[in-house]
């Protein structure tokens, strides 16, 4: 039996209990839900100071883990100078790399996305400005919003040195300026692999903006993209599947 689909199941049903909860609609006696502000409220920080090398490069990789993929995906996708924005799982081995299988926690995967971009439209700095600010919050360990486990966790995949020490440097920044309440618990990893995520997984949140789920924690973030870096936000999202 293929368990995605009651899993996509489970995690609506979870979002759709939490937006309930969150209104005072559910007052059921013991009922504890755990919902977290993160994927509703964006938070305003500076840039990466002395920002990044210009690279001369036609197109750059960059691979970002930050909860659920659905929402990082859909930021990507409406960000300007994205050429493709793949969901997928990065941090564990290949005979792992499926839905059904990192839903354990026990892979070492991430969901993960992997953005192809333009450096002469959009540079590292800025996709590490939006990560940290729209797409999720960096001071939650192994969770974000309902979604609990390590398959969850807060993690930059870098590609290069470069980007090593780009994530490292703005870390730091951001920690010492005490941007957070707490301390950014970010993984920085060296980029061993990616797979890319089941197709039933792609554009997910463009496909399904009905869904409990996108409605409660992607929408908003995509939202306040548009509000908090309008040069950077695309109203037409870049697709995984007008890409095959």
């Amino acid at each position: 039996m293929n368990k995605a689909p009651v899993r996509l199941a489970r995690r609506q049903m979870t979002s759709a209990l939490a937006a309930l909860a969150a209104v005072g609609v559910l007052g059921v006696a013991g009922l504890q839900l755990q919902t977290s502000t993160a994927a509703e409220v964006a938070v305003k920080i500076p840039p990466l100071a002395g920002g990044t090398a210009e690279s001369k490069a036609a197109q750059e990789t960059a691979v970002f883990a930050g909860g659920c993929f659905w929402g990082v995906q859909g930021v990507f996708q409406h960000t300007q100078g994205v050429l493709n924005a793949v969901s997928g799982y990065s941090g564990g081995g290949r005979a792992t790399a499926r839905y059904e299988m990192i839903g354990s926690g026990l892979t070492g995967h991430a969901e993960a996305v992997q953005v192809t971009y333009d450096p002469k439209q959009v540079s590292y700095a800025q996709l590490l400005q939006i990560f940290f600010s729209v797409i999720h919050d960096p001071t939650q360990l192994n969770r974000q919003g309902p979604d609990r486990g390590t398959q969850y966790r807060s993690a930059v995949f870098t590609t290069n040195d470069a980007q090593k020490a780009a994530v490292e440097r703005y870390v730091a920044q951001l920690d010492v300026a005490k941007v957070f309440p707490a301390k950014i618990v970010t993984q920085v990893i060296p980029l061993a692999a990616f797979y890319p995520a089941e197709d039933y997984h792609q554009d997910y949140a463009t496909l399904h903006p009905e869904s409990g789920y996108i409605a409660t924690f992607d929408l908003p973030k995509i939202a306040n993209l548009k509000t908090m870096f309008a040069a950077q936000y695309r109203d037409k999202p870049v697709l995984v599947a007008t890409k095959r």
